[in-house]
């Protein structure tokens, strides 16, 4: 629905003080030209009044900046596509993560923190979320609606326990393949970059299968490592609700072959060689280091407009009309001072 409103370009206070201002200065232009009048003590026209004032009236209602209000479903975009996928098995529920501070936080909170400053770093691209634990999945598919991959990222919770049957870092390499596949597809010309955010942990005894297929989709990627090489227990995780809900008890994950709770450790190593098979960099977040410290270098220069399902509100100024009236009185005022200065002559 369109229509139209004041959206003061100066702010309402100040836009609203100025506007004010002038509008007493037009009341007292015609309280004096009615005073002098009366008093035969002015020349001022009839005409001439009028013309100040509507200057005056003119110049207030664009101090208040008149906009036309319009909703659109149309959007530019940058041409970059980012596709973040965030581990969330087991392991990423130890608290010995940090994130650009000395607090220690859970690997998935350190993760979640991440993609909320990947959204700030590309503010303008779009982007796809895949979450993978037991298996991999595509919550949000490509879209610039930046907030959509924040809401995301809140209710990101590490699976249960219960279902886990060991940690496998190639479990997202399908949907990745088939979510980059698509992207390149729809869009060939945009820059895509990967950014896979784990611990690094495999602990499946099935050999990893390589990430190099993604090569001919990306143009750029990252492994992003949280965690430390201490490691942590790994707590009891009984419904995924809450990356730091334990059972009652407390309890941790037992390492079968010492019977005490077991040790969690991000593997740097797996990380990196995963960065190397998709001809991209390793970046370990700490104390120090946050994932603003990989921004790639690739991001396209270009822009495309795009149509979402989402309505948004822009607010547009018209103040053209208003400054032709008033520049067309200002004419007829230096045109009425130049004659009555020739004839005082």
């Amino acid at each position: 629905m369109n229509g139209f409103t004041f959206s003061p370009a100066l702010g309402w206070v100040a836009g609203g003080l100025l506007a004010g201002l002038l509008a007493i200065m037009a009341v007292a232009e015609i309280v004096l030209f009615i005073r002098r009048r009366r008093a035969f003590a002015s020349d001022e026209t009839v005409w001439a009044c009028v013309r100040r004032t509507l200057m005056l009236l003119l110049a207030a209602v664009m101090m208040l900046t008149p906009s036309q209000v319009t909703t659109t479903t149309s959007r530019a975009v940058n041409a970059t596509d980012v596709i973040v996928a965030v581990d969330v098995t087991g392991s990423m529920a130890v608290a010995d993560a940090h994130y650009g501070s000395d607090d220690t936080v859970t690997r998935i909170d350190a993760a979640r923190q991440a993609v909320h400053d990947l959204t700030q770093t590309y503010a303008n691209a779009s982007f796809a979320a895949i979450r993978f634990g037991a298996s991999g999945t595509l919550d949000v598919p490509l879209t610039p609606d930046s907030a959509a991959i924040d809401n995301w990222a809140d209710t990101l919770a590490v699976e249960s326990t219960g279902v886990s049957a060991g940690s496998s870092l190639d479990t997202p390499i399908d949907q990745l393949l088939l979510t980059a596949k698509a992207i390149r597809e729809a869009h060939p010309d945009d820059a895509i970059v990967l950014y896979l955010i784990s611990d690094g942990e495999q602990t499946s005894t099935k050999t990893r299968r390589t990430f190099s297929s993604l090569r001919r989709y990306l143009d750029d990627g990252f492994t992003v490592g949280v965690g430390s090489a201490e490691g942590g227990r790994i707590p009891v995780i009984t419904d995924g609700a809450n990356a730091g809900n334990t059972d009652s008890n407390d309890s941790w994950i037992t390492d079968p072959d010492t019977g005490q709770p077991g040790i969690s450790k991000m593997d740097a190593g797996n990380l990196e060689d995963i960065a190397d098979e998709i001809s991209g960099s390793y970046v370990a977040l700490d104390a120090t280091h946050t994932v603003s410290d990989a921004v790639s270098s690739k991001v396209s220069n270009d822009w495309r407009v795009t149509t979402t399902a989402k309505e948004r509100t822009r607010v547009a100024a018209v103040v053209w009309p208003l400054a032709i009236a008033l520049a067309l009185l200002l004419a007829f005022e230096i045109g009425a001072w130049i004659t009555t200065s020739r004839r005082l002559l």
